[in-house]
């Protein structure tokens, strides 16, 4: 090679872009009228397939925005590093499947507070050689801070967890708890306006 030539990676610049446009459209949910799904006019106003001019009556976020019918669905979209799945199973514990591969186990940190699992991890790494040159670069590890999922304490039994560390994979069970909690809430008294 001749001279100082940079090489752009493209693959990972679009790995970025459809992040942010999924992150976008996430964001968007937020913002959509009963029935939108981003073409065509909609009853409610702007434009959506699902109006009633197309004949579906239309549904809770449109179906472009409408991830709950996908499996796919991603329902944590705050944290893309570590990848990770989560789901219930049969029984109705949640698990947590984390790829921590080249991390170790005295370097990862689980809690509860609250209603909320918080993930923590840290890696030892060795400096970068000097002069390196990299031709493809998509192993980025770096440390892991405070990530909270939410396990709400009145359904699922946190004191029965169990974490098991194998082959770069961290899987967490928490089971769900006998009978849910039923929780009272408090009671609000209300009074005539002048007494």
């Amino acid at each position: 090679m001749k001279g100082n030539k940079t090489y752009v990676d493209i693959g990972s610049i679009l790995d970025d872009v459809f992040e942010a446009a999924k992150d976008f459209g996430e964001k968007m949910k937020d913002f959509a009228p009963p029935g939108f799904d981003g073409c065509g006019p909609n009853p409610m106003g702007g434009f959506g397939a699902n109006s009633e001019a197309h004949g579906s009556g239309g549904t809770s976020g449109g179906a472009w925005f409408d991830a709950q019918s996908d499996e796919n669905a991603d329902y944590y979209p705050n944290f893309s590093y570590p990848p990770m799945n989560i789901y219930l199973t049969a029984e109705r514990s949640i698990v947590f499947e984390f790829a921590v591969a080249g991390f170790e186990e005295k370097g990862i940190t689980l809690s509860f507070q609250g209603d909320y699992m918080v993930f923590s991890a840290r890696i030892e790494m060795e400096p970068p050689l000097e002069g390196i040159r990299y031709f493809k670069r998509r192993l980025k590890l770096k440390d892991i801070e405070k990530q909270k999922y939410y396990v709400p304490a009145d359904k699922f039994d946190q004191e029965k967890v169990k974490a098991v560390f194998k082959n770069g994979i961290l899987k967490v069970t928490v089971p769900p708890k006998e009978t849910a909690e039923a929780n009272e809430g408090i009671k609000i008294e209300i009074v005539r306006e002048g007494e």
